[in-house]
């Protein structure tokens, strides 16, 4: 999930709306699944940014044209949708990164911490201080990313020294990626909150096109494909990301749902599934157990009542 516009529904979903929000987490996940494929056969985490970002981008600017949304920004939205864009860039570098390193499920686990990281940037930059509920569900949710990331190397046999080696730069990043899109989430509930959620989108994911641009340039040029799997994982991952923000803002809003959902933190177990289906990726039992208790811990905290 790379735009920060997260709220919880308030009353009960429908049907339809569980069932969107559901294939929207599994578009999500399909994602980051057609993101490694195209990782494995030559193309890079800056390239796909660019692809992802600046599709989707015109995507939404498609939609803003053709419902004729008015689009103004106060002084206060032009300080901070560039900052935000910038983190959002930034994060989807980091997460694809990790991805590119980490099996899908377990990077998209490291990243799913963010509701610790926005707990902190919301006590550094306004001061206020955590709930209980997320006092409570920290220690869950990091046990859980714990066990999920086989940590003390038991699982696979490696133990601690030679896991860390394994796994190590592939969860600083994700952890990285949850640590700027959690300021990103905070700087837009209290600074951006008002903005339409199209139209913070457009400027979020024009931002983050224009950073990852900016790695391709460092890195001499774009880094394509070299064989035709990979042309298909970075033209699906562009599709999927692309038609899930397409339907989250035209099909959600007449089913009831403002926003995204708690439902939608089930995006790892997708990726768990699709990630042993499609690339082989196993893990051990007890990593499984781990994963489903963060995600189980991350809805929870998004499902309670404010």
């Amino acid at each position: 999930m790379s735009t920060p516009s997260r709220t919880t529904p308030t009353r009960a979903l429908s049907g339809a709306a569980f069932s969107t929000l559901l294939l929207i987490a599994l578009m999500m996940g399909a994602n980051h699944i057609a993101a490694r494929i195209a990782f494995n056969h030559g193309a890079d985490v800056a390239t796909a940014v660019v692809f992802r970002s600046t599709v989707t981008a015109l995507v939404i600017v498609a939609l803003l044209a053709s419902q004729r949304v008015r689009v103004s920004f106060s002084a206060r939205h032009k300080r901070y949708l560039p900052v935000i864009g910038l983190l959002v860039g930034i994060q989807s570098l980091c997460l694809y990164s990790s991805v590119a390193r980490l099996p899908v499920a377990l990077a998209l686990l490291a990243f799913n911490t963010y509701p610790i990281w926005t707990a902190v940037w919301s006590g550094i930059v306004y001061r206020h201080k955590p709930e209980k509920a997320l006092l409570i569900a920290m220690p869950v949710i990091l046990l859980g990313l714990g066990l999920a990331l086989d940590v003390l190397g038991a699982a696979s046999g490696l133990g601690a020294a030679d896991q860390w080696r394994r796994i190590g730069a592939g969860v600083a990043f994700a952890l990285a990626a949850a640590a700027t899109f959690g300021l990103a989430l905070v700087l837009t509930q209290h600074e951006a909150g008002d903005v339409d959620g199209r139209v913070r989108t457009a400027t979020t994911m024009g931002l983050a096109a224009f950073v990852a641009l900016a790695a391709v340039v460092v890195q001499g040029g774009f880094h394509l494909p070299q064989a035709a799997a990979g042309w298909g994982g970075l033209l699906a991952l562009t599709f999927l990301y692309g038609t899930a923000f397409t339907i989250m803002f035209t099909v959600l809003p007449r089913l009831g749902v403002v926003g995204n959902s708690a439902i939608m933190n089930v995006e790892p177990v997708f990726a768990l599934v699709l990630g042993w289906l499609i690339l082989d990726q196993a893990i051990a039992p007890v990593q499984v157990v781990g994963a489903l208790i963060v995600v189980g811990a991350v809805m929870a905290l998004g499902m309670r009542k404010r």
